[in-house]
């Protein structure tokens, strides 16, 4: 049940408007206020009356969400706490099409940016070169940590291609591949690294410091081309070779830290310095 587990309360600001969220430490979800939604979409006067009519029709045509919507207690405006209908981002997805509202487009571009990437850094970013290029430099990234980061995409892509091509499945093998090559390398799973960052639902390798995307890009590289070189036959097979490619990006580190006395991996993430010294921001401020 949500009610057991730890949970953190955050107010999100769409357009100057307030959107209560819990965030789920345990499911890493955002769980959002539904009748906060609806009031931004439709500017009604009677959000909840308006949610209830429309729960009411959601129900009587089978949808899930409607059935199975959940209750979490949320700080109402007289700053008591009430149960309110919340839904998960993939849930609210699902609403806004059943919402006729202008609003509806930069709302879904606004909840993409708090929503929970698939299993986060186990996937190929969706967003083309291009597009990421303009993200980044619109939101302050240094021109170095930018091209850094352009150039782990390319790596990365290989990298699934190379999974791909040997029938591994994407979501849950490609997640243990990655904590594998990320433990071996950093010494932390992904889940253990964004910890260490103070992260939630941010990209990790958006927050990573110039010289971890370098040794990240490594590790990958490496089990790339140990892959080609092996040719592994199934998924137990490909977890050796990710070891094995996050280690050779261990052994570049350890003499780093052995020639600098400064430890690679550390909290630093994108709202403090990156290795060059430039100030960039968060990718999600409001979080």
């Amino acid at each position: 049940m949500l009610n057991t587990m730890k949970q953190q309360n955050a107010i999100q600001i769409f357009e100057d408007k307030k959107v209560r969220t819990v965030w789920d430490d345990e499911q890493e979800k955002w769980y959002i206020s539904i009748i906060d939604i609806i009031e931004i979409l439709t500017e009604s006067p009677n959000a909840r009356k308006y949610w209830s009519v429309l729960k009411t029709r959601l129900k009587k045509e089978g949808s899930q969400l409607a059935t199975n919507c959940s209750q979490l207690k949320m700080q109402s405006a007289d700053g008591k706490f009430y149960k309110t209908d919340v839904a998960d981002t993939e849930q609210l997805f699902r609403l806004i099409q059943s919402i006729p509202s202008p609003k509806a487009e930069p709302f879904k571009l606004w909840l993409a940016k708090i929503a929970s990437e698939r299993l986060d850094e186990m996937q190929d970013p969706e967003l083309t070169i291009d597009r990421a290029l303009f993200e980044y430099q619109q939101l302050g990234y240094s021109e170095n940590w930018i091209n850094q980061r352009l150039k782990s995409i390319e790596i990365r892509k290989e990298l699934t291609n190379e999974w791909k091509s040997r029938g591994l499945k994407e979501g849950q093998q490609f997640a243990t591949l990655t904590d594998i090559i990320t433990k071996a390398w950093a010494g932390k799973t992904t889940k253990e690294y964004k910890i260490l960052k103070g992260l939630k639902k941010e990209n990790l390798r958006d927050n990573m410091t110039n010289t971890e995307l370098i040794l990240n890009m490594l590790a990958e590289a490496s089990t790339k081309e140990i892959s080609q070189a092996v040719n592994p036959k199934d998924f137990e097979e490909s977890k050796i070779v990710a070891k094995q490619g996050g280690n050779v990006a261990k052994v570049a580190m350890k003499e780093l830290e052995a020639k600098t006395g400064k430890k690679v991996v550390t909290a630093l993430n994108a709202n403090g310095l990156l290795k060059g010294g430039e100030t960039v921001k968060r990718l999600n401020p409001k979080q």
